[in-house]
């Protein structure tokens, strides 16, 4: 496959309710799937594909990102569609060579990996069951531009944002909520009292998202 990932497979056959994980600005592939064992029971085929960007921490230390950042502003259109084409061949990819329920996949991203999620969903809401974004941002540039598929109309859709975030201001998540008015989809927004992180009550909410779109 195109993008380096890691992936935890449950046992048996499948096909398996599946999440793909999108990881932020800094982090990689195994950043979400310490998430996996907490999210129903482990029943969930968890994929966390790795964005292409090298991102630079320090001697010694190596992070990765989606497109390049540029702090409150919206990323730019054309590295923007090249990290989308990107993520759209990995799904592709997926579907063909991991054991996947094709009508109970979703999409879950964190930070940047939110703005990705945002942009898989809503293009292509055909292809997911889900969708949810923590600690990230809808950009209105990238709604304006996005189609308004029927497909989208009462697609879960769970927005988290801590009111304590100094990475992603909590105003972004309000400002995604706004923004996400227009595609229809059936939306959750909460918030909490945390920082750019994701907290236990925060997962909680996660888990109740997961068990109403994947586990019917």
């Amino acid at each position: 496959m195109d993008l380096v990932h890691a992936a935890q497979v449950p046992a048996g056959e499948g096909p398996f309710p599946t999440l793909v994980a999108l990881h932020g600005w800094g982090a990689s592939a195994q950043d979400l799937l310490g998430l996996a064992p907490h999210l129903a029971g482990g029943r969930l085929q968890v994929l966390c594909p790795q964005g292409p960007v090298s991102v630079p921490l320090g001697p010694g230390h190596q992070g990765f990102g989606w497109f390049p950042l540029v702090p409150g502003q919206p990323p730019d259109p054309v590295a923007f569609a090249k990290a989308s084409t990107s993520l759209k061949g990995f799904i592709d990819q997926a579907l063909e060579r991991y054991p996947i329920d094709p009508r109970r996949l979703a999409v879950l991203g964190f930070s940047q990996g939110g703005i990705m999620a945002y942009d898989l969903a809503l293009r292509w809401p055909a292809t997911f069951c889900g969708l949810a974004a923590l600690s990230s941002w809808l950009p209105q540039e990238l709604a304006q531009h996005l189609p308004r598929e029927p497909e989208a109309r009462d697609l879960p859709t769970l927005v988290i944002h801590g009111t304590e975030d100094s990475v992603v201001p909590v105003e972004r998540g309000r400002e995604s909520r706004t923004n996400l008015e227009s595609f229809g989809v059936q939306l959750t927004y909460e918030e909490f009292p945390m920082g750019h992180e994701i907290r236990p009550a925060a997962l909680a909410s996660v888990e109740r998202w997961i068990q109403g779109c994947l586990l019917p």
